[in-house]
């Protein structure tokens, strides 16, 4: 069974999210709080909307999502941050549940795509992926600022980019 999640789950978000960050071999990186995540999910703007899979009443898996834009075909679409089953219900057709949940959701809503990133190593889940027909996105590389990267490049000018000499958020 697919369903919402609701502030009372986000105990079991947390642990999985933690749980998914073993997983990938990222556990140092995983720093989101419990209040953290209520906030995004269940505060007074909500940023990001969570489904939770469960079998016999308990959470085994979970999507975590946000919405995007594509400025090309003018509609929103879901970018699917995270994506979790754990192993003891792993197969048993919830991570597939999951996505068609979404994929209702932007047939429902006319939003044009869902996207998600997956690590290069990990194969089971690639191999999942384009079983129902998902293909990558080969010419494109995700790039992502980060920590004091993000924070020096947000100082500038008072954020303004003005000066930088990088070409974001300026003209020369």
């Amino acid at each position: 069974m697919i369903r919402t999640a609701t502030p009372d789950d986000v105990p079991v978000l947390h642990a999985m999210i933690r749980e998914l960050a073993e997983y990938e071999k990222e556990a140092d990186q995983a720093r989101a709080t419990e209040t953290q995540l209520r906030e995004a999910l269940f505060g007074e703007r909500p940023a990001a909307f969570a489904h939770l899979a469960e079998a016999d009443g308990e959470p085994v898996g979970f999507a975590l999502w946000f919405l995007n834009f594509s400025t090309w075909r003018g509609v929103h679409g879901i970018h699917l941050e995270d994506l979790y089953v754990r192993p003891s219900a792993r197969g048993g057709g919830h991570g597939r549940a999951l996505l068609t949940e979404l994929a209702r959701i932007c047939v429902a809503r006319g939003y044009g795509r869902l996207e998600w990133a997956v690590l290069n190593w990990n194969a089971p889940s690639i191999a999942f992926y384009e079983a129902l027909g998902a293909r990558p996105h080969d010419e494109w590389t995700t790039y992502r600022l980060t920590d004091g990267a993000l924070a020096e490049l947000g100082a500038i000018d008072g954020g303004t980019g003005a000066g930088s000499g990088t070409g974001v958020g300026s003209v020369d």
